[in-house]
């Protein structure tokens, strides 16, 4: 399977200033994807501008024809399967069925408190997206689903006439412990990760490989106890949060070396940040518009 390159594209620009045009440039580079991020607000971009995700992604349909968009990742920190439901049958129908749904069990971050709740500890996050994600399973591949669980309810909840991609649109669930590899095994058409976060400040990129090798004999381990085999799934890397941070993107030939070491640990998909000028995600555009343009062509 070759080597497929996307993108994310981060909310913060108003659309008619900058957003629209992101969109519509993504596709003319042929990225795969473009995603982009489902949270109320996050980290250093928490005082400025900041979008909405599904809305961005409804708009962002309306000015591509070709290209798969999605969310990297959203959570049940302020979703309820219920409502997320109704919005990504209306999203996947206006896209034509060009709609992936990154989903993960979030953070400790701006999104875990805006609710006035207080963070949940790891494992009830883990708890609540093992019952999220096969709710939402059903919602989107029922008609009418009634559920009463520990943490979500459904009463006769209709979603006619459900996705365009059948039997839904697909699941990229991200995932790095036993709970939610397993989840992604049972109901996953693809994995995310963005590496050992605990290799980001003082971890070299052999040691990241190394993380990244064992994530995904855990995750082929997940497929076979359930006897799914792990070479049709696809497995997504985000980028920017190893110990590589933006290097990959300071040239051609650093993004395809990168990108080769990773396409060798099974990887199918390989996400760049847009760049954003005075941030983390800060890159020369040029660059970043070579690599997107000819770095598939040279990983084959």
């Amino acid at each position: 399977m070759s080597l497929r390159l996307s993108t994310v594209i981060l909310p913060h620009r108003r659309w008619h200033e900058g957003g629209r045009s992101a969109w519509q440039r993504a596709e003319q580079l042929g990225f795969h994807t473009a995603y982009t991020y489902d949270h109320l607000s996050w980290r250093s971009f928490r005082d400025g501008p900041w979008f909405g995700a599904l809305p961005t992604l409804t708009a962002a349909a309306g000015v591509t024809d070709r290209m798969r968009l999605g969310t990297l990742v959203t959570s049940p920190n302020f979703r309820h399967p219920v409502t997320l439901a109704k919005e990504l049958i209306s999203l996947d129908d206006i896209s034509g069925g060009r709609v992936t749904l990154g989903i993960g069990a979030g953070g400790t971050g701006f999104d875990a408190t805006a609710l006035g709740q207080e963070p949940w500890t790891p494992r009830e996050r883990a708890d609540r997206l093992a019952e999220f994600v096969p709710l939402l399973d059903r919602l989107l591949t029922e008609d009418a689903v009634s559920y009463e669980g520990d943490y979500y309810s459904a009463h006769e909840a209709r979603n006619i006439p459900g996705c365009v991609q059948r039997p839904r649109l697909p699941f990229a669930v991200a995932a790095t412990g036993p709970r939610g590899l397993r989840l992604a095994a049972r109901h996953g058409q693809a994995w995310v990760t963005t590496g050992d976060p605990r290799l980001y400040e003082n971890g070299t990129p052999e040691q990241s490989v190394q993380a990244l090798r064992g994530q995904s004999e855990k995750l082929a381990d997940a497929c076979a106890e359930i006897g799914r085999d792990v070479a049709g799934m696809d497995r997504i890397l985000l980028t920017g949060f190893t110990p590589d941070r933006a290097r990959p993107l300071q040239s051609l030939e650093a993004f395809v070396d990168f990108a080769g070491r990773h396409r060798d640990l099974g990887f199918t998909e390989i996400v760049i940040h847009w760049p954003i000028p005075d941030s983390d995600f800060a890159a020369d555009e040029k660059v970043f518009e070579q690599i997107a343009m000819e770095a598939a062509g040279r990983l084959g």
